[in-house]
């Protein structure tokens, strides 16, 4: 490919300031985000890995007439500055709870008078705000009304045309129908008339379709328009077939051009109500809403239904975790075997043969996201991913993390689990072990219901903090079923807003995984998902713990049992227990003596 065809990140950017002065535009803002606020990208909104040539799925990329920089939180420093080198853009280090630091540094880059360009169809309307509150004193204009890089993107992708799909019902114990009314009434406490939705798990999960637009994620390119009687659903031409059509039109769901969306919000009576969610709208549509009409501002009622699972749904989940713990015990004895072999292994094959065994799974649909096959240093790098020019061979001593996950019709998994290679040293051990007792620590928590997510962080992070040790990312995201791999609304990080929406209600999976990364060296995280159950009543009120859903064995060769007091080793035996139980009956052979043999019991000494 020439050159031409395929620019050097320098020669983007320099084509992007050409564009910036032919517009009298003097900084751009370019956000990791497409018109549905989405983390992971359909191609065609790509633009800032496109331009800056770093490749990571969280990332804000601002470029003023003579400066650059992007910035990235602690798990992509290492990557970011290898994939920056000779670009003109600067690492930018992102701090926990600094989010607004782009926004303080283009106050003090801009002179009064200047002007902020950006798309407005990607950028939300609360971050829209923001840069609004921050630059606004300063004198700083912003414009939303352009996307220059149409103009200097010369092959960028077109939209994505999968097909639509039913999710099956087998799976599901209510009804298109049901979802919608339920959204109504939350719509009617508002006293809303009209509420638009751009978000893509949120509408697969009130339509029950699902697509594959989006790399690992069963979603689709839509917006849906909800009114108090009536429907309508934006999907791009060809891609919903007729008896998928009928199906909605029988619920009550017209369908319309994807491309008609800004032009139906435009025509809505201007004496209306409309409730919307301002981070999970873009700018651009509420742009489009008529001058007129009443804002009503929420959080986006069908996120909260959709992350509380129904005791119907999680009976699936645990199906499809079943399923994925018998993948990952052929997996892993494969694996033992092969390396005992002196067979070459390297971080590709392990990706080609997990995904392999998954896909011999019943229900298995796609991988959940890329899978992660870490050894030693390449550890250290918490969403590392091997390339067939950059990946290592798994040989000597150390640590292999392998981070993975599957798509099953009846949910979506997610696990992290950690593999001793040759001979550990007692600093890795030590690692380990912290981890782990920062894995047990939260997975045996009580809480009271409605406790802020973010507030349980400290829970996990309190056995590394007493050795001194920490991590540079949450403990914890939401998980789909048969959706989004990372879904709010809750979220255990400490440096997050403890919001209302973020209360732990009964029936979210979430992930447990603190890590230890040691740059150059290693990296460990233990990962399970857990689901929040009942835990009983008090007069103090109403309490919750957590039911482990993850079943694969936590590998106890690299523990140093010393560090573990008898608490934390009995939840370890019961979780290998359990394990041993319900994977047993689903296995034979090398994956069945593997099974057994990792999930013996501590010896305590």
């Amino acid at each position: 490919m020439s050159s031409e065809a395929n620019p050097s990140p320098a020669a983007r950017l320099a084509a992007l300031r050409e564009a910036m002065r032919d517009h009298a535009i003097d900084a751009w803002w370019l956000p990791s985000s497409d018109p549905h606020n989405s983390e992971y990208l359909p191609e065609h909104w790509a633009g800032r890995a496109w331009l800056s040539g770093f490749d990571g799925s969280v990332g804000t990329l601002v470029v003023t007439r003579d400066a650059a920089g992007l910035w990235v939180d602690s798990r992509y420093w290492v990557q970011a500055e290898a994939q920056l080198a000779g670009s003109g853009i600067a690492l930018m280090k992102l701090q926990p709870g600094q989010a607004d630091a782009p926004m303080r540094w283009l106050a003090e880059q801009l002179d009064e008078g200047a002007t902020l360009g950006f798309d407005a169809d990607v950028v939300s309307l609360a971050n829209a705000r923001q840069l609004e509150a921050h630059l606004a004193p300063a004198g700083i204009r912003l414009r939303g009304d352009l996307d220059l890089l149409e103009a200097i993107w010369p092959a960028r992708p077109a939209l994505p045309e999968a097909p639509l799909y039913a999710h099956p019902a087998a799976y599901l114990d209510e009804s298109r129908a049901e979802r919608l009314a339920r959204l109504r009434s939350a719509m009617a406490e508002h006293g809303a008339d009209w509420h638009p939705i751009s978000t893509l798990d949120d509408i697969a999960w009130l339509t029950q379709l699902r697509g594959a637009d989006v790399a690992f994620n069963p979603v689709f390119l839509a917006h849906l328009l909800v009114g108090r009687d009536a429907a309508i659903l934006f999907v791009a031409p060809g891609k919903l077939g007729d008896e998928l059509a009928e199906a909605l039109a029988a619920d009550g769901i017209a369908v319309a051009d994807y491309a008609d969306w800004h032009r139906r919000l435009g025509e809505l009576p201007t004496d209306t109500r409309v409730l919307l969610d301002p981070a999970k709208l873009t700018l651009g549509t509420r742009l489009a809403l008529p001058e007129g009409v009443t804002l009503v501002e929420a959080y986006q009622p069908s996120t909260l239904a959709k992350g509380r699972k129904s005791d119907a749904d999680l009976a699936h989940v645990r199906q499809a975790m079943e399923e994925d713990g018998a993948a990952l015990c052929e997996f892993f004895a494969w694996l033992e075997d092969a390396l005992a072999r002196g067979e070459t292994v390297t971080e590709l094959t392990v990706d080609e043969r997990l995904t392999a065994a998954r896909a011999r799974r019943p229900g298995f649909v796609s991988r959940s996201f890329g899978t992660i096959a870490a050894f030693n240093a390449n550890g250290a790098l918490p969403h590392y991913h091997a390339t067939s020019e950059a990946h290592a061979t798994i040989e000597g001593d150390g640590l292999l993390l392998i981070d993975s996950g599957g798509q099953y019709h009846g949910g979506t998994t997610d696990i992290t689990r950690v593999v001793p290679v040759g001979t550990l040293s007692a600093a890795q051990r030590e690692d380990y072990t912290r981890v782990l007792k920062g894995t047990i620590a939260l997975s045996r928590a009580r809480f009271p219901r409605g406790i802020p997510s973010p507030q349980l962080d400290a829970i996990a992070r309190a056995p590394l903090w007493a050795s001194g040790r920490d991590y540079g990312h949450g403990t914890g995201h939401g998980v789909g079923y048969f959706l989004n791999v990372h879904e709010g609304p809750q979220v255990i990080a400490w440096y997050a807003s403890p919001a209302p929406q973020t209360a732990m209600q009964p029936g979210m999976i979430t992930s447990i995984e603190p890590g230890v990364y040691r740059p150059g060296q290693w990296g460990i995280r233990i990962e399970n998902l857990v689901a929040n159950r009942p835990a009983g009543e008090s007069e103090f009120g109403d309490f919750l713990r957590f039911e482990t859903l993850t079943l694969c064995p936590i590998d106890t060769r690299p523990i140093d049992v010393e560090l573990l007091d008898p608490a934390e080793a009995d939840w370890l035996d019961a979780y290998h227990a359990e394990v041993r139980e319900r994977l047993a009956p689903k296995l034979s052979g090398a994956a069945l003596e593997w099974l057994e043999a990792r999930t013996r019991p501590l010896d305590r000494g």
